[in-house]
């Protein structure tokens, strides 16, 4: 199972990664309409998102759109060892963010205390992953930060998976660790499931 599960992981990544960047532009922005027409979204005031990397479904843009519409935007600082993410609100993609674990953007030391979000108080989280399936269910990328954060920190956000269709398979191999998501955006469609299927 285990074996299964990191062999699909590193076909959909490949795959991911070999998409055209100007293609990735194109699904991401299809995505992220997708995102601007959910009720959901529509109605929630505080959202956790992914600063995207590499081949990730790209959520910049979106951002940029969170914060005109008056939306408190929360992003992740890796926690590296205590395998957990921390909640930050930033206000400004260029001016609050720095390179930080893998390189990934994250928000700079100084807001770090100042900008900290409860979790309890998050509406909806935008996360990414390797692999999704038609049941709701995602496959990380190994770290488990997601899950544990989604899981015991922050049970009531609506979970939205973003990816493209080309990470989607009818059942994935998931172990007991990997938590469901709610609402998966590809840019072909909208796949609403249930955590407990």
């Amino acid at each position: 199972m285990v074996e299964n599960a990191k062999k699909l992981k590193k076909q959909k990544l490949g795959l991911r990664d070999k998409l055209p960047v100007e293609l990735q532009e194109q699904y991401s922005s299809r995505i992220i309409k997708h995102v601007l027409e959910m009720d959901l979204f529509k109605r929630a005031a505080t959202v956790f998102v992914y600063v995207d990397f590499r081949s990730e479904v790209k959520t910049q843009s979106l951002i940029n759109t969170m914060f005109s519409l008056g939306k408190k935007v929360v992003v992740p600082v890796t926690l590296l060892d205590e395998r957990d993410l921390l909640p930050v609100q930033i206000r400004n993609l260029e001016s609050d963010l720095v390179p930080g674990y893998a390189s990934i953007l994250e928000p700079v030391e100084s807001i770090r205390i100042t900008n900290y979000i409860s979790p309890e108080s998050i509406d909806i989280i935008f996360l990414p992953g390797s692999v999704f399936d038609e049941s709701g269910g995602r496959m990380g990328y190994g770290g488990g930060f997601y899950d544990r954060f989604v899981s015991g920190k922050a049970p009531q956000a609506h979970r939205v998976g973003l990816c493209y269709e080309l990470q989607m398979v009818q059942k994935a191999p998931l172990q007991d660790h990997d938590e469901r998501m709610d609402t998966i955006v590809t840019e072909k469609r909208i796949i609403q499931s249930s955590r407990e299927s």
